[in-house]
């Protein structure tokens, strides 16, 4: 039938037959469906006793025709019944994304048909099979690093290039521009060098930069090889090399050992120091000697094996194992059964890596465990041990921000965190992020297109969809959440100083509120995950028969969360904690002027094992970045905090997009009332801390207070003269108390205010002018004498200026219904010593958090969010899950 024309790519749409298996396989199938290519077969392994190949599980997911195959010929020829299933799905184009079953080149020309392989190889002798041949004419070039791998660079450049290659070479086939050139007989299938040692030997005539090159290019199979004579033996030995680097240090003591035509090694505690023929040293960590792996560093040792009493769970895990070597290794499973000497290659490492990932669950397994125990009996004794509460950290490699500040040296990413990744924005372009404590920049972050969120949501969407995280219990997912609380504290220093110097926030405040808060945040909601619960319904029932009734809460999908500037971590964990305890995932979009915690908190989210796709972070614009998360359709929740304004504009987006669910953390111009009656020192100590807390940018602060004109005047000397005292400097400073505000804009719209008051009649005590050195620093302003008709008096500041009116003594009715004569409704405060008129004050005020006697007082159990214009939804405390669950009522009839 004629192909047809692709609206994706304006290419011809194929029928594609996909043969392979692997993660690695699952993302060709989905890019060359997203390029409009039809897959009208999967040919993938048989099932491993109940688990399927990833392969596999797409293909039932999406419709598509699937054959397990076992073997596709026997004596050399294809198996008819296996080439008649093949001839009857009809394909234009087969796509063999490293497959490691040996097809016979009689199907894959069948008929005359064009076949892409792609085998990540970096060996040039490989390249006929191992490339695609568009590959040869279109080179996409990834930089080495000095101590790269070739798993390393699987892992940075061929896996994601290779999925891109191969939908391209499609694209070239399909629109019949693809290079017509004649497969090599010669080294066309991947061709093991286990059956030629000698291109295995290390040539010691050659500096130390080649012979390290040639080391980690033969660093997964089968390794660089050399002779060696170990103190007390009197022979060489062969033995093979791994895991080499560059050694730029002082030559470190250690035990000499003899090496066949080179200079002697050093056996030293990071491992086995070898040298070039210039002098270059090498160091080598993991050896293979005698078809045993270990630590070069223990070479010289008698290893010791390990003996561990199993249960029966871990019998049966290790059965389970055993299927899976014989899956891949096609023989019997010894005990001393080794992996590598049973014909095992690189890719074979990965698969078995992801397959017992898979089977047990483990958070972190590496192609480095395969390595370092190759026969089975090891293997299994450390996958065991390493389910046992193995604690091998995660990393993630980014384009590092690296600076020195507060005694520390920081690192961060600067970059857009997508699916597990950080990545560049789509267009390149940054924005600068400053230190508002000395107007120096401090970076550029990359800045989010519309494509770079959709990219994002679409990770989100597979993530919940499809992903791991869409298959741990709750249980496990609240284990990972108290990981990740575990590493913010590890790390809270380092968070405390990234959060002062890009948001102004004094260090000592920012280590205890900003930071302390948000892990006391993940460590309560990591607490909720296995208690989220439904309830049974007496439901009338319909005679003759009965009817039962129950509800079950639900995530509710990909949620987008928007968050301010003021507290960047805490505001950040107060809804992500919720989100993710009730098993969403997550978009957020940290304030485009202090983004780099967000950063730092996504690199610690992949050390506490949370799976790829469920955080992502996109920094930028709110009008770009912000947008499109509000108008995405699979996007279908919102949590937002930021002014009413925006606010607004965010609620009507989401109702004309897709009528997503919104909560809503907005302005505020909290009352606190002072009665004559109060602590007067108390309330004069607690009544800055409600204007100053934070220098004043805080969603809850005291916008106006209300003293009774018995005390008003004393209440106004006391607080001048404690003003004055106020510490304000530099946020790192421990002695500081005060610190800049957060940007530039802010500032500017801060001496506005204060002008206008000052332009309307209220009484300026105290400060009100910026002062005179580097920084965003404004003096703690005062405010008397302010009547209800001012700017001042209805407008919110969101920073250090009190503002200070009188009410009549007694006058309780008149000073509440002047508290309430706003349109926010987010916190307010009362002093008082008499119970009835602090009760009468919290019934009848509208506001979503009373604070009596005390002020700024929030925890993570109790709930937190406002009223009329200062939005609706709740962060914090039980109810903040629900913003993030949906009910849903089933009813049986029996």
């Amino acid at each position: 039938m004629p192909p047809n024309q692709n609206s994706v790519t304006n290419t011809l749409s194929l029928r594609i037959a996909i043969i392979g298996q692997s993660a690695f396989a699952v993302d060709v199938f989905h890019r060359l469906r997203q390029h409009g290519h039809v897959i009208v077969g999967v040919f993938t392994i048989p099932d491993k006793g109940k688990r399927e190949d990833p392969l596999a599980k797409v293909a039932q997911e999406n419709d598509v025709p699937l054959f397990k195959i076992k073997a596709w010929r026997r004596a050399g020829k294809p198996l008819p019944e296996v080439l008649d299933t093949y001839k009857n799905v009809n394909a234009d184009l087969n796509v063999l994304p490293y497959c490691s079953q040996f097809i016979p080149m009689e199907v894959i020309n069948y008929p005359r048909l064009k076949t892409i392989c792609y085998h990540p190889s970096l060996l040039p002798r490989h390249r006929g099979a191992s490339s695609i041949n568009w590959w040869q004419n279109h080179r996409e070039e990834c930089e080495v690093l000095e101590d790269d791998t070739v798993d390393s660079l699987y892992k940075r450049f061929l896996y994601p290039v290779g999925v891109t290659a191969v939908a391209r070479a499609v694209d070239l086939v399909a629109d019949g521009t693809a290079p017509h050139e004649p497969q090599s007989e010669k080294g066309a299938t991947y061709d093991p060098m286990l059956n030629k040692p000698e291109l295995q030997k290390i040539d010691w005539r050659k500096p130390g930069v080649e012979i390290h090159d040639f080391i980690r290019g033969m660093d997964s199979v089968p390794g660089a090889t050399c002779q060696i004579k170990i103190s007390g033996q009197s022979d060489y030995q062969e033995i093979f090399l791994y895991g080499s680097s560059l050694w730029k240090d002082a030559k470190p003591v250690g035990k000499e050992v003899e090496i066949l035509g080179a200079n002697p090694g050093v056996i030293h505690d990071d491992g086995l120091l070898i040298s070039g023929s210039d002098g270059v040293l090498i160091n080598v960590k993991r050896v293979k000697i005698g078809g045993r792996m270990k630590l070069a560093a223990t070479l010289d040792q008698v290893s010791k094996q390990i003996t561990i009493e199993l249960t029966q769970e871990e019998k049966s895990h290790i059965e389970a194992i055993r299927d899976v070597w014989e899956a891949i290794l096609n023989t019997d499973i010894e005990e001393d059964t080794d992996f590598f000497a049973s014909g095992a290659g690189s890719m074979d490492v990965v698969r078995l890596v992801e397959e017992v990932k898979d089977l047990l669950k483990l958070e972190e397994f590496e192609n480095e465990e395969v390595f370092m125990a190759p026969a089975f009996s090891e293997f299994c004794l450390n996958v065991i041990m390493k389910k046992r509460g193995g604690n091998a950290k995660a990393e993630i490699e980014y384009r590092a921000v690296e600076i020195e500040a507060n005694g520390l040296k920081l690192k961060f990413p600067c970059q857009l965190f997508i699916d597990g990744e950080f990545v560049d924005a789509e267009t390149g372009k940054t924005l600068p992020t400053v230190n508002p404590a000395n107007e120096e920049t401090i970076c550029h972050v990359q800045c989010a297109s519309v494509k770079d969120v959709d990219r994002a949501v679409g990770a989100a969407k597979r993530a919940f969809e499809s992903g791991e995280w869409s298959k741990i219990s709750a249980r496990e997912r609240g284990q990972m959440l108290y990981k990740l609380a575990d590493l913010m504290q590890q790390h809270r220093e380092e968070l405390a100083t990234i959060e002062s110097i890009d948001s102004g926030a004094v260090y000592t405040l920012a280590l205890k509120t900003h930071v302390g808060m948000s892990i006391e945040t993940w460590r309560y909601f990591a607490g909720w995950c296995d208690k989220i619960q439904g309830s049974t319904i007496p439901v009338s029932h319909a005679r003759p028969n009965r009817n039962l009734s129950f509800t079950k809460k639900e995530p509710i999908g990909v949620c987008g969360l928007i968050t301010p500037w003021n507290y960047p971590l805490m505001m950040l964990s107060w809804k992500m904690a919720a989100c993710l305890a009730a098993g969403n995932t997550v978009i957020i979009k940290p304030a485009q002027v202090c983004p780099l915690t967000a950063l730092k908190f996504a690199e610690l989210s992949v050390k506490a094992g949370i799976p790829p796709g469920v955080i992502n972070v996109v920094t930028g614009t709110g009008s770009v970045a912000g947008q499109a998360i509000a108008s995405h359709p699979d996007v279908r929740k919102l949590g937002f905090t930021g002014s009413t304004e925006i606010g607004q504009v965010i609620m009507k987006t989401c109702a004309e997009s897709n009528l997503k669910k919104v909560s809503l953390e907005l302005g505020g111009k909290s009352p606190l009332v002072v009665f004559s009656d109060c602590d007067l020192d108390k309330a004069v100590r607690l009544g800055m801390q409600s204007v100053f807390f934070n220098k004043g940018e805080n969603c809850i602060a005291a916008g106006r207070l209300f003293v009774e004109d018995s005390i008003h005047d004393e209440f106004i000397r006391k607080v001048v003269q404690e003003t004055k005292k106020i510490q304000i400097g530099d946020p790192l400073n421990r002695s500081t108390s005060h610190g800049p505000q957060n940007h530039l804009a802010h500032l500017k719209k801060l001496i506005e205010y204060v002008e206008i008051g000052v332009k309307e009649g209220a009484k300026l005590e105290y400060g009100g002018r910026r002062l005179d050195r580097p920084g965003y620093f404004l003096q703690p302003t005062i405010f008397s004498h302010v009547e209800d008709h001012m700017f001042i008096a209805k407008e919110e500041s969101f920073g250090p200026i009190m503002v200070i009116s009188r009410f009549n003594n007694g006058d309780i009715d008149g000073v509440l219904k002047r508290a309430n004569a706003t349109e926010y409704g987010l916190a307010s405060g009362v002093f008082t010593k008499d119970i009835t008129k602090a009760l009468r004050f919290a019934e009848r005020v509208e506001a979503g958090t009373v604070f009596v006697n005390t002020y700024n007082k929030t925890d993570v159990a109790a709930p937190f969010g406002g009223f009329k214009q200062s939005g609706f939804g709740k962060d914090l405390g039980q109810e903040a899950l629900n913003e993030y669950l949906k009910t849903k009522c089933v009813t049986i009839e029996y």
